[in-house]
């Protein structure tokens, strides 16, 4: 930064390709000595100095913030710091557990309670627990970690949740050739080996729409039958998270199923939004009907989510509200939080600056002399009056997505980008800034997680009147005899 260079500039400086420089960067590699000088006559500084510093940095570094470029240097096991036995609620292990946003979105409804989430990276895991202090936390890469393990912290769970990285599913082996510890398995085919051992009462299945069209659709056909495989009932749909209280229009597949032979119905809409769905006119999308939803009130939009924390300039942050909630949303957000936390905007280049000035709903409101690239999305200015744009994991940076704030002069901060992603302000977030942003930004909803679980719970109660109705004609059989 110092000298100005980017990534490509010292590779092309050095002679080494940009990828390089990125596992370098990552710590999952030590560049030879004969780079390390090279690099060393480029910035003016002795190459063992460099290499001392770069060895360093490897020991401490989170490599990576996925399956295809972190590394675990030891699975660990966090026990619960509270004690918080279960009542009558269905206990949760969440896979791939991120933050914990899917679970957290499950006790919301008060018929859930988590006792394990598993993840590959120690920042996601802390913040599971911080937020679940009555589950085991597990840091751990999911291929090849003993099945016995998940069985002995999970306890004869009732529903197993996760979301594999979609980057799992280039194998689309039939379900009965999996085996444990297989070096082949994907991520995707793991988390049906555990469902398999488990043998919860409900599984849940939450992923990009992507996953429709991969392989040709047969990621999804091979995972439906790997669920069926198992004993389960299986169905799938695409939800709108801004149809379920969320201000924000994140699309994602969810498949769910049971073994209990209960009817699944799926969560109607509690608000209203006319959008185009990235899976097309798929009758499994999830939508509104314009004649028959003008009940709903419409979707929660940004500037309904955000509008009542306090302006901030660019590199600046707020530790106070400043003003009171001016809507249900930012009621519910707020909670009982007394302070305001993450509310730090992105400290911005005076060139930045001077882009997002002329931010709008797309790029194209950039004049030409300003950028030399980007996605249509990039720079650009969310809108105040409707949900926001899909968030990603670089929301707080506008060359990458829709980010800029509606109104002021800066990316969105952490504490935007959460209430987006329907986080309360309570919810407590662990790891550096960067991490926090990525956890925020790779969540399931909470408020779409909730919306999910209420229908689990309509079916168990469906399913319990069942039995009982069952039972009370057989009683009343056999006194008739």
């Amino acid at each position: 930064m110092r000298h100005g260079l980017r990534q490509r500039d010292v590779a092309a400086a050095v002679g080494i390709t940009e990828h390089q420089i990125r596992k370098w960067e990552r710590g999952l590699a030590t560049p030879p000595r004969a780079v390390f000088e090279a690099l060393a006559e480029l910035f003016g500084v002795p190459w063992d100095r460099l290499a001392r510093d770069q060895e360093a940095y490897s020991d401490v570094v989170e490599a990576g913030e996925g399956y295809t470029t972190a590394r675990v240097r030891q699975s660990t096991i966090q026990p619960p710091t509270v004690d918080d036995p279960l009542a009558d609620e269905l206990s949760v292990l969440d896979l791939y557990c991120g933050a914990g946003g899917f679970a957290f979105g499950l006790e919301l409804t008060g018929g859930f309670r988590t006792v394990a989430g598993l993840d590959l990276l120690p920042d996601r895991v802390n913040t599971f627990r911080l937020n679940h202090p009555h589950a085991t936390g597990l840091v751990a890469d999911i291929r090849g970690y003993p099945l016995e393990q998940i069985h002995t912290v999970s306890r004869g769970v009732d529903v197993v949740v996760g979301g594999p990285p979609c980057q799992g599913f280039s194998s689309i082996r039939p379900f009965r050739t999996l085996t444990e510890g297989d070096k082949r398995n994907s991520l995707l085919e793991d988390f049906l080996l555990i469902v398999s051992n488990l043998r919860p009462r409900w599984v849940v299945f939450e992923n990009v729409v992507g996953i429709l069209t991969h392989g040709e659709g047969r990621a999804l056909a091979s995972l439906l039958e790997g669920f069926q495989s198992c004993g389960y009932s299986v169905t799938w749909r695409v939800l709108n998270a801004s149809l379920y209280g969320v201000p924000q229009n994140r699309e994602r597949l969810f498949v769910v199923g049971n073994r209990v032979g209960v009817d699944f119905e799926w969560p109607l809409p509690s608000h209203r939004n006319d959008y185009k769905s990235m899976a097309g006119n798929r009758p499994e999308v999830v939508r509104t009907d314009p004649l028959f939803s003008q009940h709903l009130p419409d979707s929660v939009t940004v500037i309904d989510a955000i509008g009542d924390l306090p302006t901030v300039r660019s590199g600046e942050s707020m530790q106070s509200y400043g003003s009171s909630p001016t809507n249900p949303f930012q009621a519910w957000a707020r909670r009982s939080a007394d302070q305001l936390t993450l509310h730090d905007a992105t400290r911005h280049s005076e060139h930045m600056l001077e882009i997002i000035k002329y931010a709008g709903p797309n790029i194209s409101s950039i004049p030409k002399d300003l950028i030399r690239s980007g996605f249509s999305s990039s720079y650009s200015r969310l809108d105040p009056d409707g949900p926001s744009t899909t968030l990603t994991v670089n929301f707080v940076h506008p060359a990458s997505n829709r980010c800029i704030h509606p109104f002021q002069d800066r990316a969105l901060t952490p504490r935007e980008g959460a209430r987006i992603q329907s986080f309360p302000d309570t919810f407590q977030f662990a790891g550096t800034r960067a991490q926090i942003v990525k956890q925020i930004g790779n969540a399931v909803p909470p408020l779409l997680a909730r919306s999910v679980g209420e229908a689990i719970l309509a079916a168990e109660d469906r399913g319990a009147f069942k039995r009982e109705s069952v039972q009370e004609v057989v009683s009343l059989s056999a006194a008739a005899v």
